[in-house]
């Protein structure tokens, strides 16, 4: 029995409390929504636009092999004041997404560290220690 009224009474104290706890997120103004469904060829797009900044539009068609063909953006204000976007393709080549957000990997060639170096000779002499032994890759 304690065990249900100390589950139960946090819950009823936050229903009880959650009508005069402030409205947190204002309502935000639809500007404009437009979506038009894929016609006879494939095609359609859809356009949206919020009173705070976020923008989102999107244009497809059928791709060549059945699948659809996709481009499109998006973008939305930043506490900063900076835009956050994203311009992306997706196609029969994939998901191409292009942004100042997304993480860069490192230029190549770039210094290997010395553990990794010794791991990579490790593995070398080990498979040279085996094939003079007659001990196969499988049978490790």
């Amino acid at each position: 029995m304690k065990q249900i009224l100390f589950v139960l009474l946090p819950v009823v104290v936050a229903m009880a409390t959650a009508d005069k706890l402030p409205e947190t997120s204002p309502i935000i103004a639809i500007l404009k929504n437009e979506q038009h469904t894929p016609d006879e060829f494939g095609n359609h797009n859809s356009d949206f636009e919020a009173a705070n900044g976020i923008e989102v539009h999107i244009s497809g068609s059928q791709g060549e092999n059945g699948g659809a063909n996709v481009i499109g953006s998006w973008s939305y204000p930043q506490e900063d004041g900076s835009i956050a976007s994203l311009k992306f393709v997706a196609d029969e080549n994939g998901y191409q997404p292009e942004s100042d957000l997304l993480p860069v990997a490192p230029h190549f060639p770039h210094p290997i560290p010395q553990f990794v170096l010794d791991q990579i000779e490790f593995a070398r002499l080990e498979d040279e220690r085996r094939a003079r032994e007659g001990i196969s890759s499988e049978e490790k």
